[in-house]
């Protein structure tokens, strides 16, 4: 077959269906906005396009993110008629249509099937809009409009996706009834055989201003957050608040945490509202006065780090917390989990689908600060309940979520499927 894959940041989400194409046999281009004199990775070929204007000064602010999406869409189907004209004709296209770009692919190529990724569906209720009372919507009934407006890729998708992918079901849920029963539920996939708990994991840290780098073991109580960049929508703001008791009740503690300066999905700070203009500084400016130099030259903020970096400190967790508002689940709770760490999580409705309070981790009130520092303390006193909640985190990374044998077969099966329609019609 031939195969088009559309994403803004390819991989994305499809680092390891697109490969695993390729290898079978298919001839597999990525169409993406990333520049880069590589022509080819992992036996798939890059195609880029780019975008021949910018957003429109002074424009309706809430249209501004549906022009940029028909700016990038643009952008796109110029690239595919080119790609056309080369004669290539794709049997299937795979696309994150959360940037527009896949919008006008089938005004290029009527007959091929079109399979889109359903991140998130915008709503006003039930999701992240809304759930932090500390951080409210300005004007309610203006952001429902522009939430209303946003979805317009989603739905104009709706009208011509043959068929959906989504990573979990509470994701899936946020969909329309009307376009659900197109949407299959298959993770991205964990690599469970690279990320696996190790004993012997050893891991140093680099200090500013320090001669020699600080060494982890399993032997150091560590504790572990994780975000992409830090910010209040995966709960910075709740673990920094907590830092302050669980440095006093834990002595040796060493806490790591993991993440950028700048924001994923929520709003920069403001500088004039917060004195900062990163969530990270906002936060540390919030609990430093509570917390005794000495107590602080406990906790490390080590930015992102390579991955290689990323999986040995997972492994070498004690506990590890994953915070989040109602919202897409990050691939770290699973990696985590992969790696046999006890989890602390909120108590939202994405982590009600993969933890179990209990069983294989333990689910806290996002906003309850104390319930936090109760349950991390806890698990740090008790081995065995550790232990005993890792091997079951791990329990479930690999019987649901792992790459090869479960997420990754039932992927080239979609695919296989969407494909099939084509033949089918003849």
């Amino acid at each position: 077959m031939n195969i088009l894959f559309v994403h803004q940041n390819f991989p994305g989400q499809f680092k390891h269906l697109a490969p695993a194409l390729a290898q079978l046999g298919h001839r597999v281009i990525a169409l993406t906005m990333q520049k880069s004199e590589q022509t080819r990775w992992e036996g798939v070929e890059l195609f880029p396009y780019a975008v021949s204007q910018g957003s429109t000064p002074g424009v309706h602010p809430w249209v501004t993110d549906f022009e940029t999406k028909i700016i990038r869409a643009e952008g796109a189907f110029r690239a595919c008629v080119q790609l056309k004209d080369q004669g290539f004709a794709p049997d299937v296209i795979v696309a994150h249509p959360g940037w527009g770009e896949s919008l006008f692919l089938k005004e290029v190529w009527p007959r091929a099937k079109l399979g889109i990724f359903c991140e998130f569906y915008y709503v006003s209720e039930g999701a992240d809009t809304g759930f932090d009372p500390e951080f409210p919507v300005e004007d309610v009934s203006g952001n429902n409009c522009r939430l209303r407006l946003k979805n317009l890729n989603n739905h104009m998708h709706f009208d011509f996706a043959d068929a959906a992918i989504a990573p979990t079901s509470w994701q899936a849920s946020s969909f329309p009834d009307s376009f659900r029963s197109k949407i299959t539920v298959v993770h991205d996939g964990i690599d469970t055989d690279v990320i696996r708990p190790n004993q012997n994991v050893q891991l140093n840290l680099r200090r500013s201003g320090a001669a020699a780098p600080l060494t982890f073991t399993r032997n150091d109580e560590v504790i572990t957050f994780v975000n992409r960049n830090l910010e209040p929508m995966r709960g910075f703001h709740i673990f920094m608040r907590a830092l302050p008791k669980i440095l006093t009740e834990r002595r040796n503690a060493r806490v790591i945490i993991v993440g950028g300066d700048g924001v994923s999905y929520g709003a920069k700070p403001s500088i004039e509202k917060n004195g900062a203009d990163s969530w990270k500084e906002v936060f540390i400016n919030e609990v430093r006065g509570r917390i005794s130099d000495e107590d602080w030259a406990r906790v490390h903020f080590v930015g992102q780090v390579p991955y290689v970096n990323f999986v040995s400190l997972l492994q070498l967790s004690t506990v590890h917390v994953y915070w989040t508002y109602p919202f897409v689940l990050s691939w770290s709770l699973i990696e985590a989990m992969s790696a046999g760490t006890a989890i602390v999580a909120s108590d939202t409705a994405p982590l009600r689908e993969v933890i179990t309070h209990g069983e294989n981790g333990l689910l806290v009130d996002f906003f309850s600060i104390d319930s936090l520092v109760q349950a991390v303390c806890c698990l740090l006193d008790d081995p065995q309940e550790r232990q005993r909640l890792g091997t079951a985190a791990r329990h479930t990374a690999v019987a649901a979520y792992d790459l090869n044998t479960v997420c990754l077969p039932k992927q080239l099966a979609w695919v296989e499927a969407l494909a099939q329609r084509n033949q089918d019609k003849g």
